[in-house]
């Protein structure tokens, strides 16, 4: 049974009183703790000791592991990589020594690697050469290839306000002639989705571009965006500007060399799940984070910090002599970035039994962006319109009350699939979370509440080879590993949280 939509409101009503115990953290300007700085060694058997105990030290101290496993392999964790198998080892070791039951759960991947080489020209009707990394990059999860051939748009829409479909229905290559290279238009549906539209429709290689329907840099830029692991088209594809698909829109008779020097492998990769040994089995608490980067970096925000500041949650709660009337369930995800591969092989392999047993999931991916906002998942769809599973507006109204007691803004950011609450929320399991923001742009009036720089990528190194250790906000660590810890606290206690205090 799920826990009662009545029982969660009067847990997010309760946090009123328990706050009331817990000492204020610095909100904005400082970015620093005022809490202990030495290693926290006690019972954690109340939300304010818990809070006392979760530190900005201790989740550095997994963010420096991170950068050090990155470093030692090749300056990358991504899944099917070493550095990925050792980010592993080290979740299970510090879970296993913190009193949890671990399982490694290992599933298939393709092992994705940009070699550095890949090119793009234009070979008439005027050479020109472009320029790897400003003008065009790799596809992730692109095949490895060099062909050429003429160019065909397929279905773009150009301007402001457009509301480009390219790609995503088969009619959109109806007169498409084979053998070309398919010039495709972000927008509505996945690049895996217009790649095998356009392999089916015989095109030898496919060249995207940015969508350009806002003037964020996100909609401008070369798309950080993925084939993802399931793609099975076998075309090489390359990812251009919004600028330059425009251009390459307009040209007559073009025709372009596309190589894409990158190669991807069949390998094994894994989630590490640690449960408490106690509790209901039927009521579990969940929480979760992907484990791994991108190949192109080491991912210390990206997600080293939903990681590291988990690892902290589940080390400090596990302190508790108390036994939580619910178990609660930790899980680092594998292979998120090639698609949320490992989040969706836990969820479908659970069972219905299984799956009716998780009564919420709470998902951190990226919580300490450098020019950070502080966004909470819109359960309740009044700030996007797209309503979680029944119980999810209580998780955002008990993120929302606790930021609000400690006189902290937030904003509500949408479920746009990109994360791992997806699987999740397909399968009617509540979810929330928290989400300091990616490529997209920071506006004058956040800039306002949260500090920072308007007009500027809340994470300028987002799926970049610059994220690492000093791109990290520690404010937004501070206050979003204390969240974390409140809200699991809150629902691990399920009604006996009314003694908390």
């Amino acid at each position: 049974m799920r826990i009662s939509r009545g029982l969660i409101a009067v847990l997010a009503t309760l946090g009123l009183i328990l706050l009331a115990f817990t000492p204020a953290s610095s909100a904005t300007g400082s970015g620093v703790s005022d809490k202990p700085g030495q290693k926290c060694n006690r019972t954690n058997d109340s939300v304010r000791k818990l809070l006392e105990c979760v530190t900005l030290d201790g989740v550095m101290e997994h963010e420096y592991a991170f950068a050090d496993i990155a470093a030692a392999n090749g300056g990358t964790r991504s899944a099917g990589t070493p550095g990925y198998d050792a980010s592993v080892d080290y979740v299970e070791q510090r879970m296993e020594a913190a009193g949890y039951v671990v399982t490694r759960q290992e599933f298939d991947v393709y092992s994705f690697e940009d070699q550095g080489g890949s090119e793009l020209e234009q070979t008439a009707p005027t050479p020109t050469s472009y320029v790897l990394g400003t003008d065009f990059a790799a596809t992730p999860h692109s095949e490895p290839g060099d062909v050429t051939a003429g160019v065909t748009a397929v279905d773009i829409a150009l301007g402001l306000g457009n509301t480009s479909t390219s790609g995503c229905q088969d009619s959109d290559f109806a007169t498409f002639p084979a053998g070309d290279i398919a010039l495709i238009q972000r927008g509505d549906c996945t690049f895996e989705i217009k790649a095998e539209n356009a392999a089916e429709a015989g095109a030898v290689g496919v060249l995207f571009f940015n969508q350009g329907n806002t003037t964020d840099a996100s909609r401008n830029g070369i798309p950080a965006v993925t084939l993802g692991n399931d793609y099975t088209g076998g075309l090489p594809a390359l990812s251009t500007t919004y600028a330059r698909g425009a251009e390459f829109a307009g040209i007559d008779g073009l025709e372009m060399r596309l190589f894409a020097d990158v190669t991807r492998t069949p390998a094994k990769t894994e989630n590490v799940i640690a449960e408490s040994r106690t509790g209901d089995p039927t009521n579990v608490v969940m929480a979760g984070a992907h484990l791994d980067s991108v190949p192109e970096g080491a991912g210390i925000n990206d997600n080293g910090s939903g990681s590291a500041a988990l690892l902290e949650t589940a080390e400090q709660l596990a302190k508790a002599t108390r036994e939580f009337p619910n178990k609660v369930r930790f899980a680092w995800w594998g292979a998120e970035e090639a698609g949320l591969v490992g989040s969706n092989y836990y969820v479908n392999n659970l069972g219905t039994e299984g799956r009716s047993a998780i009564e919420m999931y709470l998902n951190f991916d990226m919580v300490g962006s450098p020019n950070y906002g502080l966004f909470i998942y819109d359960g309740d769809g009044s700030g996007f319109g797209m309503v979680g599973p029944d119980g999810s507006d209580e998780i955002e109204a008990l993120f929302e009350r606790y930021y609000a007691e400690r006189g902290i803004p937030s904003e509500p950011t949408a479920f746009t699939a990109r994360s791992d609450y997806q699987a999740f929320i397909l399968n009617g399991i509540p979810a929330g979370g928290l989400f300091t923001g990616a490529e997209g742009v920071k506006t004058a009036a956040q800039a306002a509440k949260w500090g920072g720089t308007a007009g500027v990528a809340y994470d300028p190194c987002y799926h970049s080879e610059c994220d690492g250790i000093d791109n990290l906000s520690h404010e937004a660590l501070d206050i979003n590993s204390d969240a974390m810890a409140y809200v699991v606290f809150l629902y691990a206690s399920g009604q006996e949280a009314i003694n908390a205090g």
